[in-house]
This record gives structure tokens, sequence and C-alpha cells, in this order.
């Protein structure tokens, strides 16, 4: 049970093109965002669908594999660990961020026909 105190496993449609970066010592890394969809009946019967919108970051070889086969609207399985980290932005603000660090990448289906809007 170790193995699952930290792991997020999930399914949904890539929301905006990789970003790739490389760290001055020239590791590669890409940032990404993914949607997930729930749907379910309301209180009247409407289905109502709610979109969830996760930030994904992946290094090294999960970089690459996410750099040359991911697009915007395609639809992948993801698995990782939680990231909570905090950065001060350009207005001296402290901010805080929760991200999946990608350790695992599936692709699933075709590239949706619709584009979902991006994070």
């Amino acid at each position: 049970m170790y193995a699952l105190r930290n792991k997020v496993q999930l399914i949904g449609y890539v929301g905006i093109e990789p970003e790739v970066r490389l760290t001055e010592k020239r590791k590669k890394w890409v940032r990404f965002s993914l949607a997930t969809h729930e749907t379910y009946r309301n209180a009247q019967g409407e289905k109502v669908t709610e979109t969830q919108w996760h930030h994904l970051v992946a290094w090294g070889k999960v970089a690459e594999i996410v750099e040359k086969y991911l697009l915007k609207g395609k639809e992948v399985a993801v698995e990782g660990k939680l990231v909570n980290r905090s950065y001060t932005d350009k207005d001296g603000i402290k901010r805080y961020t929760t991200e999946i660090l990608v350790s695992e990448v599936l692709l699933l289906g075709a590239k949706k026909e619709h584009s979902v809007a991006a994070a």
C-alpha cells in the first residue's frame, strides 16, 4: 500500500499544446493541462457535465514522449503524483499551485473532432 500514498491517475483531454522548456543544465521538461469530465443528473433530472482542469508537468523521457505525441484535444491517461509548490510572481506576490508530476503516459483515442478550451 505504500505505493498508493501519493498516486494520481487521470483520463482526459489535453487542453493546450504542451509547452517544452529546458533547464539551465539542458534537462527537458514539459508543462500542459488536462481536462477531465464528470456527468451526472441534478435534482431536476437534468444531465450536467462538469469539467475539471489539471496542471501537469513531465520531465526527462516522459517529457520527450509528451512533446512528440500529445496534441491539444488528444485523449490520454496519465499517472503521477501531486506536488504543491509556491513561487513569487512578477508583482512580488507569493502564489501557490498544485500540479501533477507525470510518471507515465498512455495514449488513448484519436484527436477529438472538437477542441477543448484551453485552461
